[in-house]
C-alpha cells in the first residue's frame, strides 16, 4: 500500500477514536480488530477477514496501573506494557512514540518524578488534543505532547534517556527509518522498551492491501525476525524480547500474530 494512503487511514481511524471518547470498537469501527479493550484488557472486535481472530485474546490489562490516571487516558489501544520493562529512574527524560490519549506518558511521568520529563509524540491532532486535556485534568506538570511522525520525530538529537512505544510501530510504513529515528534521539547509553505486533509465517496478499487491517495493527506487522533485524541494523545492542504472546489464527492460516515486548540499548 502507498505510504501516504496508510497514514491517511491511520489518522482517520485514530482521530475518530479520540473524538468519540471510547475504544476502537465504538462509533462504527467494530468491523476491524483493535489492540485491546480499555476495561477488560481483551480485544473487543473481530477483524474483517476470517484469516485471524483476536477477539478472545487477552492483549493487555493495565490493572492497578490505571489507578489515579485521568479518565479517558487509556483507550485500550496497546498490546503490551512497555512501561513495566523500561526501569524508569527519577529525573529521566522519556519519549513515547504514538502516545495516543497519554496513558503511558502519564505512567512514565509518575515514575521519573517532577525533575524528569515524559514527552508524547503522535501524528493524529485529535489524539494530541485529548492527551493535553487529560494532562490538564490530571495536573501533570512534567509532560509534553507534540504533533509529529515517528519517521521524522520533532525531538532533538541525543536528548532522550528512554523511548517507549505501545502497538504503534507496526502502523509505520518505513520501519527502518523509525528505528533510525529512535537511535538518533537517544542519548549514548539510552534504552528503549517497545511493545508491538509481529508476524510469523506469510500473510496473504489481500490482507497486506487491506487498509482497515493496516490501521488496526495487523497488516502492517512484519515478520518477527525482520523486525528484530531492523532494530539491530539501526545500531542497537543488547536487543532482547522480554515478553511474547502468541495468538491463535485460523487453522488454515499460513501465519500467526504475536505481541512482543523488545528492549535494547544505544551503545
Amino acid at each position: 500500500m502507498d505510504a501516504i494512503k496508510i497514514k491517511q487511514n491511520v489518522r482517520s481511524r485514530y482521530g475518530a477514536i479520540a473524538t468519540q471518547g471510547g475504544d476502537c470498537c465504538q462509533g462504527g469501527l467494530s468491523q476491524v480488530s483493535c489492540c485491546g479493550d480499555a476495561q477488560s484488557g481483551s480485544s473487543c472486535c473481530s477483524p474483517s477477514t476470517n484469516l485471524i481472530d483476536l477477539s478472545d485474546s487477552v492483549l493487555i490489562d493495565y490493572g492497578s496501573l490505571n489507578t489515579g490516571l485521568p479518565e479517558g487516558a487509556n483507550l485500550g489501544l496497546g498490546c503490551g506494557l512497555p512501561t513495566l520493562q523500561a526501569n524508569f529512574q527519577p529525573g529521566e527524560t522519556v519519549l513515547d512514540l504514538g502516545s495516543g490519549a497519554g496513558v503511558d506518558v502519564f505512567l512514565a511521568a509518575k515514575a521519573v518524578g517532577p525533575q524528569g520529563l515524559a514527552i508524547g509524540v503522535d501524528m493524529t491532532p485529535e489524539m494530541i488534543a485529548r492527551a493535553q486535556e487529560n494532562a490538564l485534568r490530571g495536573g501533570y506538570t512534567n509532560v509534553a505532547f507534540r504533533l509529529g511522525e515517528i519517521e521524522d520525530l520533532p525531538v532533538e538529537d541525543a536528548s532522550i534517556d528512554v523511548v517507549i512505544s505501545n502497538c504503534v510501530i507496526n502502523l509505520v510504513p518505513d520501519k527502518r527509518r523509525a528505528f533510525s529515528e529512535i537511535y538518533r534521539v537517544l542519548r549514548p547509553g539510552g534504552r528503549f522498551s517497545i511493545s508491538d505486533m509481529v508476524i510469523e509465517g506469510q500473510m496473504p496478499e489481500e490482507m497486506l492491501q487491506d487498509s482497515e487491517l493496516w490501521s488496526s495493527c495487523i497488516a502492517g506487522a512484519v515478520q518477527r525476525d525482520i523486525y528484530l533485524g531492523l532494530i539491530e541494523a539501526a545500531g542497537f545492542s543488547a536487543v532482547q524480547v522480554s515478553k511474547s504472546v502468541v495468538f491463535d489464527s485460523d487453522p488454515g492460516a499460513a501465519y500467526r500474530a504475536i505481541s512482543i515486548t523488545v528492549e535494547g540499548r544505544k551503545p
